[in-house]
């Protein structure tokens, strides 16, 4: 299902073709270990930056699929915050712990 969704959000960016499905589905049985929202989004947010699952818009595709994820929990936002979080773990992939930390500090 998240594959799906996210999906039709890289379709607004690119062109909506995966070539790396197994490293969001990773992302997705991640999902499981935690019920902190914010380490999950930090799963697929690197899934989705590091691994490149899409043809194209990637970055895109992560940036929205975190502010939409905020929105759907009403939490404000900074949305520059959000993409240079998502162009600093394309710099350099960060652990998911250093990914959760700097959600938390795009929120805040």
């Amino acid at each position: 299902m998240l594959v799906d969704e996210l999906t039709a959000i890289n379709k607004r960016f690119g062109n909506g073709r995966l070539i790396n499905k197994s490293s969001l589905e990773f992302a997705e049985s991640a999902l499981k270990k935690t019920k902190n929202w914010q380490e999950q989004a930090a799963y697929i947010i690197r899934a989705i930056v590091a691994d490149h699952p899409f043809e194209d818009g990637n970055k895109r595709t992560a940036a929205a699929y975190l502010s939409a994820l905020l929105e759907e929990y009403k939490i404000p936002y900074d949305r520059y915050k959000i993409d240079k979080l998502v162009l600093t773990i394309a710099k350099d992939t960060k652990s998911i712990d250093k990914i959760r930390r700097m959600i938390k500090n795009a929120i805040h």
